[in-house]
């Protein structure tokens, strides 16, 4: 921490914050992706037919020292995990819908003011990390299993999923980077056949979740902190890697890596990419985005604004 000196406190808190939301997420990652090879050999459940999408022409066979880091939400799938992992948790009554109000109110904040205040920020993270406070994780990841088939499936984009088949293919490592929880960013990743996920990770004490993170949510600088991390565990040269994301916020990520790629890029990132001349793809029909709606600085909060969003909308059909 010595080289965090110069930042002003409270710069040096967020910093630190970072630093171990990430290192957190890449042992996670790791631990993970061992458990992942003892499955390796097993087809995906419904991933038996690939996409025929141009594939980059940058992964080298055999390049040990490289991997691929692949932003989760509107990358890899159209729309956001959290939301959709929300709605499985509230069809098995993880919350009521009287806990909705504090929690609508809470994500209707972050849309209108546009800002991440750290006290809203984590009012909204100890409200959702409530949800699953008491739950063993190995009953969020059987239901992770069970959302991935209800929400999810029919969600990933083919085109990218090709790009990051075509790294496997050359026999680097994939990378699921995202802040939703790393419990589901791993069921996502074992469905692809990737290596494993590097997520926002819940503190849990005996296989049971406390209600508390671990460091931050897994967004912005928390990502490069975690490929960082990760990276460094791996061997890896950040040179001759590749990073993937929709989101100008995870420009932090992009910039540590060689081969920086926007995948149905927002304005911001479409512009940054264009001035640095990376490498841009778009999947979406029409150049339109398939965000559903909900910001990535919520973070685990998000769950309680996807939720009540499908209860409008159910109530709506009726």
């Amino acid at each position: 921490m010595a080289a965090l000196g110069w930042l002003t406190p409270r710069r040096r808190s967020a910093t630190a914050r970072s630093v171990l939301a990430g290192e957190a997420s890449a042992e996670a990652a790791r631990k993970s992706s061992l458990e992942l090879e003892d499955l390796e050999g097993q087809a995906p459940p419904g991933e038996e037919e690939r996409a025929e999408e141009s594939a980059p022409d940058f992964p080298v066979a055999g390049d040990d020292k490289a991997a691929a880091f692949f932003d989760l939400d509107n990358t890899v799938m159209q729309g956001a995990a959290i939301f959709h992992f929300g709605r499985g948790l509230y069809k098995r009554k993880f919350f009521q819908r009287r806990e909705l109000t504090r929690f609508a109110w809470q994500q209707a904040w972050f849309r209108i003011a546009g800002i991440e205040d750290p006290e809203h920020m984590q009012d909204a993270q100890n409200s959702a990390l409530s949800i699953v406070k008491g739950h063993r994780v190995a009953e969020l990841m059987s239901i992770g299993e069970e959302i991935y088939d209800e929400y999810m499936a029919e969600r990933i984009w083919p085109g990218t999923r090709a790009l990051a088949q075509a790294h496997l293919d050359a026999g680097q490592k994939v990378w699921l980077v995202t802040a939703a929880p790393v419990e589901i960013a791993t069921v996502i990743a074992r469905r692809l056949g990737l290596t494993g996920a590097l997520g926002t990770v819940a503190e849990s004490i005996g296989g049971v979740y406390t209600g508390r993170l671990v460091g931050e949510p897994l967004h912005g600088p928390a990502k490069a902190e975690a490929v960082r991390a990760l990276a460094a565990a791996e061997g890896l040269e950040l040179g001759r890697c590749a990073a993937y994301s929709d989101s100008h916020n995870d420009i932090p990520m992009l910039s540590l890596v060689g081969h920086p790629y926007a995948i149905n890029p927002d304005a911001k990132l479409r512009t940054y990419a264009k001035e640095r001349d990376w490498r841009l793809r778009d999947y979406r029909t029409g150049r339109k985005a398939a965000k559903v709606g909900i910001p990535a600085a919520a973070g685990v909060g998000a769950v309680a604004g996807g939720t009540a969003a499908v209860i409008a909308l159910q109530r709506r059909r009726r």
